[in-house]
């Protein structure tokens, strides 16, 4: 492998995890930046992130950052770093569609002594198992005799500001010692938390799948706990805020859990799990409660609609907010569209609304229609679904301005006092 003086990065994936690692990289590294997505290679060539994670101003900066969608520009490179999606199909099994064609691009393109490096999160083995047998298949070449293979698992935030990539300690591994030192090394010289080199690489694989793991059960408890208590009529946030005067508390709120992480990663641990014939209990009850919390949003609204003589068949919803998370446009894993659609069941007519979303992206994954709320007054019931700032600024009186006289304003993300709605979670 390369010294790290004659490091040539290519960041496979430019996404919400590869743009800022590039970028990162690129404060170091000649670096290439590589998408079989067209469309989004041009975008970012003229200066544009649709993701919002890296601004105009650092994509110029990064002059030693090119992006290409063609295979033979990477054969140029000599340390691959694949930050691909890692998604789970209608079954919720894992998808490696996405890591397995990356691999075979890249057992398509390297060559001796060159080193790859998967991001993406992946249960333990995948790495060594499925994607590094398809390197070698394609290549002709032998891990750790002819190439090497490293893990440093993702751990961006999208929409976070304050946690960028360079600012989060990052753990690393590689297939023997000198590539896991190699890899280790590459990441410290960028990342200024620091590195955390793990003993090997399915050990890496474990620690990043169970954060995400530990983060659902935890949220499906409260989701569970503000179930407990709306039957009890106490209110979930007060009891949260009590409890959480106690220093060792965990400060997790009920919701939807969403987007491309917490929703998913879940059932790449459970599915290895299976199949060395173990069933998770814990893991996959805290799934089916989270994934429940759509249904359950609805069936609470749709109990206050019919407490204040309000048609249900027939009646207008706004939906305020369809990404999966705050002051973000990514709208992957959105369980918003687990309440719309239940919505819909109930022959309801909803309108949506969301100032950061992309109007297209959401008619192309979705089918949904995304724009700006009806004048009048005219909404029978008005979820604020998403803690957008938008929606902050509005304030409770421009909010109630957008239902009829007798409506249902429901507060899924405690963005409005407790007296000024009729509901929250």
């Amino acid at each position: 492998m390369s010294k790290l003086s004659d490091v040539k990065i290519a960041v496979i994936g430019l996404g919400y995890v590869g743009l800022p690692l590039a970028v990162a990289f690129a404060k170091r590294f000649p670096v290439l930046g590589f998408d079989v997505n067209l469309n989004r290679v041009k975008e970012l060539e003229t200066g544009v992130d649709s993701t919002l994670e890296i601004s105009n101003s650092e994509l110029v900066a990064a002059e030693t950052l090119s992006f290409s969608c063609s295979e033979d520009d990477l054969k140029s490179c000599n340390t691959f770093i694949v930050t691909v999606p890692t998604p789970i199909d209608k079954f919720k099994r894992p998808d490696l569609t996405p890591l397995l064609k990356a691999s075979a691009i890249l057992g398509r393109v390297i060559k001796k002594d060159d080193v790859i490096i998967y991001e993406s999160t992946v249960y333990p083995g995948a790495t060594e198992d499925d994607c590094i047998p398809v390197v070698e298949k394609l290549s002709g070449l032998s891990l750790n005799k002819d190439f090497f293979a490293g893990y440093s698992p993702e751990r961006i935030n999208p929409g976070d500001k304050s946690h960028r990539v360079e600012d989060i300690l990052k753990v690393t591994s590689g297939s023997d010692q000198t590539t896991a030192d190699f890899v280790d090394s590459l990441y410290a010289s960028v990342i200024k938390a620091g590195t955390f080199k793990a003993s090997s690489i399915k050990v890496a694989e474990a620690a990043k799948v169970i954060e995400n793991t530990q983060r659902d059960v935890n949220i499906a408890l409260i989701n569970e706990l503000a179930i407990i208590f709306n039957k009890l009529n106490i209110d979930t946030l007060e009891v949260l805020e009590a409890a959480g005067t106690k220093w060792n508390f965990l400060p997790f709120r009920p919701g939807l859990v969403g987007g491309h992480c917490i929703g998913v990663d879940p059932y790449y641990l459970t599915h290895k799990a299976e199949s060395v014939g173990y069933r998770p209990e814990m893991i996959l009850a805290g799934r089916r409660i989270n994934d429940g919390m759509g249904s359950y949003v609805v069936s609470q609204l749709i109990k206050k609609m019919i407490n204040k003589k309000i048609q249900v068949s027939g009646s207008r919803v706004l939906v305020m907010g369809l990404t999966f998370k705050e002051n973000c446009p990514d709208i992957r894993n959105t369980k918003i569209i687990d309440i719309v659609d239940e919505l819909k069941s109930y022959e309801i007519d909803v309108d949506i609304v969301d100032p950061w979303c992309d109007p297209l992206e959401a008619a192309k994954e979705y089918g949904l229609v995304v724009s700006n709320p009806a004048e009048g007054g005219v909404y029978d019931a008005v979820l604020v679904a998403v803690a957008h700032d938008e929606f902050k600024e509005m304030g409770i009186k421009a909010i109630r301005e957008l239902g009829r006289s007798k409506h249902v304003l429901y507060d899924l993300k405690y963005v409005l006092p407790k007296d000024d709605v009729d509901i929250r979670l």
